[in-house]
């Protein structure tokens, strides 16, 4: 029987409400962002966060809701992110999740948000077992190994910053607007890679390390400064692309190869990574692997992804009472 899952997404900047059909099948999905309310600080401002969405949510339910052209009755269960993400901004989506469960009488579904990430590439396509996946977004990089639906097994992740963070914090010493990624990314295809950057925590491992890359760029602005040298913006942004897609895509690759696996994902808003997309996507072919990236809308922070892991979330029992709390940090397990 087709089960129909309401989900509410809100764990830093974007307000997002989707309706998804037996964890595949979009059939609405409402997102608000609050990047260009953030840009104005060069970063996201918790405090703003949260009260955007306060103000948003109804309004992004209703939405939905309409455009789904279905009321409550038609729907389910309720799913939400729980955490890991901004407190503030996380409290509001569990709010709005347990006063709809409790009101209409809907099981409710809490999804880690690492979870949903991984989950956008079922709307994709049906993912396949076991598979490694890669998941590099502002907050977290992670590899997870899956031998079948909701078990994850985190085999490495970040020991600093995430990559996404590294981006943004790069491209605001070499004077590029919030977001970085983007940015950086656009710029970087007009650049050569011509600055000796270290390539970080390059070991057999499958952790991750940011911050002296990052601070390899920041010595690096500072002393040409200091020296009444020009930087080269593009020049740089290309260096350190190189540096990052390099490590990301060498022990992702050592992660397959270790673990037998024949199936890769991609997840969260670096996965909207040309260079790290195209890089990803020639190294699987060379190696026989099948690689799923979702589309450009997946990989940013949306409710549908929610959906989509609410509802197996839900096949393998994980229902929350309405004692169901917002977690700032999280393990993914």
């Amino acid at each position: 029987m087709d089960k129909y899952i309401l989900a509410i997404e809100s764990s830093c900047d974007e307000t997002s409400v989707s309706i998804i059909k037996n964890g595949s099948e979009e059939i609405a999905t409402v997102v608000l962002s609050q990047m260009d309310t953030h840009a104005n600080y060069g970063g996201v401002v918790p405090e703003i966060a949260s009260r955007m969405h306060i103000e948003n949510i109804t309004m992004v339910l209703e939405e939905c809701l309409n455009k789904a052209n279905m009321t409550m009755d038609d729907i389910d269960m309720i799913a939400v992110t729980y955490g890991p993400g901004l407190i503030g901004s996380l409290l509001i989506g569990v709010m709005t999740a347990k006063t709809l469960a409790y009101v209409y009488n809907k099981p409710l579904i809490p999804v880690h948000h690492i979870a949903g990430h991984i989950y956008a590439n079922n709307l994709v396509k049906k993912m396949e077992f076991p598979l490694m996946a890669l998941v590099v977004s502002g907050g977290h990089t992670e590899l997870v190994y899956m031998s079948k639906h909701y078990s994850f097994e985190v085999i490495g992740a970040t020991l600093d910053d995430a990559v996404g963070e590294a981006y943004d914090k790069v491209a605001r010493v070499i004077g590029l607007p919030y977001p970085g990624g983007p940015n950086i990314d656009k710029l970087a295809r007009e650049g050569k890679d011509t600055y000796d950057l270290p390539l970080p925590l390059d070991d057999s491992s499958f952790n991750f390390s940011f911050s002296g890359l990052k601070s390899a760029v920041i010595n690096l602005v500072h002393n040409e400064k200091q020296r009444g040298n020009e930087i080269r913006k593009a020049d740089l942004a290309r260096s350190f692309e190189e540096r990052v897609v390099e490590i990301l895509s060498k022990k992702t690759m050592a992660a397959v190869r270790q673990y037998k696996v024949k199936n890769l994902i991609v997840a969260g808003g670096v996965s909207a990574n040309r260079w790290l997309r195209d890089r990803l996507a020639e190294l699987c072919e060379e190696n026989n692997i099948n690689l799923i990236i979702p589309e450009m809308k997946y990989c940013t922070d949306n409710a549908a992804m929610i959906g989509a892991a609410g509802y197996f979330a839900y096949e393998h029992g994980k229902v929350a009472d309405l004692a169901l709390n917002a977690k700032a940090n999280d393990l993914l397990s």
